[in-house]
């Protein structure tokens, strides 16, 4: 009820100022040309017809209802006394000030409707408060959203960056191993192929065979099979030696490698040192390709 006093109060103000004016200009207006009682029941009449239509106008409003006919009937009589302060105006010899005041009655309707506007968007206290705390539980929701998804953003960056760190590390890690092991490799090969390995073997081992001089040649790495004990065989020669290489190597097809072919002529029971096995393959993959 004191919010509505005081949004009424504009209004009301606006309204009395209207009327007295209205009614003092009617009667000094019209004063001149008729009784002076005449005059100002001419402005009672404007005065009465615009209050009594703003009583019914108030009286539907609290009902909440709305007549428009009424609202017609209110703003002509307020177009009424705009018009008789307008006219009073222009026939005084200094009319700029009464032209200041003529908007009044119609200043004094707009705040009317300003006023019931607001009547109809009026919320109880009540109302007001659960609209605060719903507003505030969404502000608190988003908030907490805000918190959670920086906090998630945060530690996924902190978990790339440690595992692209890691990965980092894992790589160099595994280019220096391989810068390692490529030059072993190198080493390894240089020493296997290099002609002075096989001068200083010989320096220290008796020769294979006295027609020729022995290739030695580091062993090749690669997965080992055990081979069983042989009992003590005669000598091959290096025909017969050719030979056997030559029939187990075209045992299948595609001929075998020559880890297979040693590993099954030394299951056959054949022996032979392995200078004079790989000899014998070199020979025997030699003629293959010439033949």
């Amino acid at each position: 009820m004191k919010t509505s006093a005081k949004t009424a109060a504009p209004a009301v103000a606006m309204t009395v100022v209207s009327m007295v004016l209205t009614l003092a200009v009617v009667v000094m207006w019209l004063g001149e040309s008729m009784p002076w009682f005449v005059a100002l029941v001419v402005g009672l009449g404007i005065d009465g017809g615009w209050l009594a239509t703003l009583a019914y106008d108030r009286r539907l409003a609290a009902q909440g209802d709305h007549s428009t006919p009424i609202a017609v009937v209110g703003w002509g009589f307020g177009v009424l006394a705009t018009g008789v302060l307008v006219a009073h105006a222009v026939g005084e010899d200094s009319p700029g000030p009464w032209l200041a005041v003529a908007w009044l009655p119609l200043a004094a309707k707009a705040l009317w409707l300003v006023h019931a506007l607001w009547e109809r968007t009026a919320l109880t206290p009540a109302a007001l408060d659960t609209i605060r705390k719903v507003q505030q539980d969404a502000r608190d929701a988003a908030a907490v959203a805000r918190a959670q998804l920086r906090a998630e953003a945060g530690t996924e960056t902190t978990r790339l960056e440690a595992v692209t760190e890691a990965g980092a590390r894992v790589a160099r890690v595994q280019a220096r191993t391989a810068d390692r092991l490529a030059g072993a490799w190198s080493t390894l090969e240089a020493a296997r192929q290099g002609d002075g390995t096989a001068r200083a073997l010989t320096c220290v081992t008796e020769r294979v065979t006295p027609s020729s001089q022995p290739r030695w040649d580091l062993p090749v790495w690669g997965p080992s099979e055990a081979v069983p004990a042989l009992e003590a065989a005669p000598a091959l020669t290096d025909e017969d030696l050719d030979r056997i290489v030559s029939e187990i190597r075209h045992s299948e097809v595609p001929p075998l490698s020559y880890r297979d072919m040693a590993a099954r002529f030394r299951a056959a029971g054949h022996s032979a040192g392995e200078t004079r096995l790989r000899a014998a393959w070199r020979r025997v993959t030699a003629d293959a390709v010439t033949g």
